[in-house]
């Protein structure tokens, strides 16, 4: 009977935890500091995710260009402006020198191209206009996106493609966290570890974790490699309790162990048909578990933006980014003095966009990307 005792109290408490990351998963987004009222890498609420770093003499990136911005020239916090109309879309073509394009939801749905989409990137190259393509999906590298580019009849070069996995190996770069010798532990997929490899990172986990089981008995402790230095955490498909309790070992007991997170979307597109359950839930269960806020370095951080700023000497008001998501990509727009132009081709209805609980504006919105030339 005592055994028996046991034995339940342990799948209680299996259960308990189950029911903390789904309950986590599930808050909206304000639960996760990406709303606009908390927020980015740079916010007040992040800096207690970050203090870590400092503890260690870990260089932070600059702060750049303020706090979250709620709206930009098009509508106001109090008053959406209407439907871009071609007129409007001429003016602020001509406005820009880049547009920055969210991928999923944007350009494609799953494996799908958006329809009428290749065109209208043909039309803004001919205008002399930068394009670049931000993804907060971290399952592939640059180098997987390209594929993806190429699979769809798209002209694009590799240069032009920023994946949230990227983002996440050039903040390692910028901290100098090679230096360290320490290694990182990853829950996520392929895009992340081909990114750490091209930097010479060490990590461990990923795929190769992806069939790991536990088998509680008395007296078990998972074993953890205490030379992990950083726990990334992407979108994986593969996320089970083994990579959930490693993760939380290597944050909660390792002295310094980074917590960084590729994105916070709630929800993604792995198909045409639904949305599905974004990296949200992943970093929802070891936000549970370690009481821990994470470095999130894909959208609606400034990281990557910094970045395209440094290395091409744009100026954020000669930008525009364009995206279906209002956390995200118009956050990271206007938070970084971009115009923005909101989609309706994705996770964001005309309904919810309008909805008066809603306080993310953007410059402009639209049906599509399509609409930008008729």
């Amino acid at each position: 009977p005592r055994r028996i005792s046991k034995e339940m109290v342990k799948l209680g408490a299996l259960a308990l935890i189950a029911l903390v990351a789904i309950a986590l998963a599930a808050q909206p987004a304000q639960a996760f500091g990406m709303a606009p009222s908390s927020a980015v890498f740079r916010s007040a609420k992040m800096q207690q995710a970050t203090s870590q770093m400092l503890a260690q003499g870990l260089p932070l990136r600059p702060a750049a260009r303020g706090n979250v911005r709620l709206s930009m020239s098009g509508g106001t916090a109090n008053r959406i402006a209407d439907k871009m109309t071609p007129a409007v879309a001429a003016t602020l073509i001509d406005s820009v020198d880049v547009f920055i394009f969210d991928c999923d939801g944007v350009i494609w749905k799953g494996d799908s191209l958006i329809p009428g989409v290749e065109p209208i990137l043909d039309k803004l190259r001919a205008a002399g206009k930068k394009i670049f393509f931000v993804t907060n999906n971290s399952t592939k590298s640059r180098k997987g996106y390209k594929a993806k580019f190429d699979s769809l009849g798209l002209n694009v070069q590799p240069e032009e493609i920023f994946s949230s996995s990227f983002s996440a190996a050039a903040y390692l770069e910028q901290i100098k966290f090679k230096d360290t010798g320490k290694k990182v532990y990853i829950v996520g997929e392929r895009g992340i570890s081909e990114e750490l490899d091209l930097i010479g990172v060490p990590w461990c986990g990923g795929e190769g974790d992806a069939d790991k089981t536990i088998e509680l008995k008395s007296g078990f402790a998972l074993p953890h490699d205490n030379t992990v230095g950083a726990v990334i955490c992407g979108f994986d498909r593969f996320i089970n309790y083994h990579k959930i309790q490693y993760a939380q070992l290597c944050i909660n007991e390792n002295p310094g162990c980074l917590f960084i997170a590729t994105n916070l979307d709630a929800v993604t597109h792995l198909t045409d048909a639904q949305e599905w359950a974004g990296n949200g839930a992943m970093v929802g269960a070891l936000k549970g578990c370690t009481g821990q806020e994470p470095i999130v370095v894909g959208k609606p951080s400034p990281l990557m933006i910094d970045y395209l700023c440094d290395k091409y000497s744009l100026k954020p008001e000669r930008i525009c980014m364009v995206g279906d998501r209002l956390d995200t990509d118009v956050v990271f727009g206007n938070s970084n003095g971009c115009k923005s132009i909101l989609v309706l081709s994705g996770v964001t209805t005309e309904e919810k966009y309008k909805d008066p609980s809603n306080q993310v504006i953007a410059t402009e919105y639209c049906n599509s990307i399509v609409d930008f030339y008729n």
